[in-house]
């Protein structure tokens, strides 16, 4: 199985109130993030049987963001087990859920998604330091016994990509 790890995007100011810091939406650079990582995922033809989100608003956009920007037409699936107190074995349960799936994406929160990523990729009980920003993403290739982290990609990288792009496919008279 391919799990696709997507850090919710930058949502703003944290709310003190739980209950209204539940329902943070994206900001501009948010929705931003999600369309370069949207992007770079169709770039590298990453396609998704399902995605599953937290059911906090910042993580849900970003999915359905994300998603829509990569041609993916299932519906979000909203899972507590990507909330940002849900535990390892939450996680666990979520993935033998989907483990009839090839290819899945979830999109949660930090510290527990880096935590989750650290410690599927390692072989004993400690844990790798895998940190993902805000909208990165981290492609992670799942086997009966072990787990390889393939790439992790921060937005800043991919903006930066897309902007050298941008910036080598003008005309020469026009580049500063």
């Amino acid at each position: 199985m391919i799990i696709y790890f997507l850090r919710h995007a930058n949502a703003g100011q944290r709310q003190l109130n739980p209950k209204k810091d539940e329902k943070r939406a994206l900001d501009e650079t948010g929705v931003e993030q999600c369309g370069y990582v949207g992007r770079a995922l169709t770039a590298l033809d990453a396609q998704v049987d399902v995605i599953v989100s937290s059911p906090l608003k910042r993580a849900a956009q970003t999915a359905s963001l994300v998603g829509n920007e990569m041609g993916y037409e299932g519906k979000l699936q909203l899972d507590n087990a990507l909330r940002p107190e849900a535990s390892f074995a939450d996680f666990r349960k979520l993935l033998d859920k989907y483990a009839k799936y090839e290819a899945i994406m979830v999109v949660g929160h930090n510290p527990n998604l880096s935590e989750f990523l650290g410690r599927l990729i390692t072989e004993s009980d400690c844990e790798a330091g895998v940190e993902l920003k805000k909208g990165g993403v981290a492609k992670v290739e799942l086997g009966r016994n072990s787990a390889v982290l393939n790439w992790s990609i921060t937005p800043k990288m991919l903006r930066t990509l897309y902007s050298a792009a941008a910036e080598s496919s003008r005309p020469k008279s026009s580049r500063k």
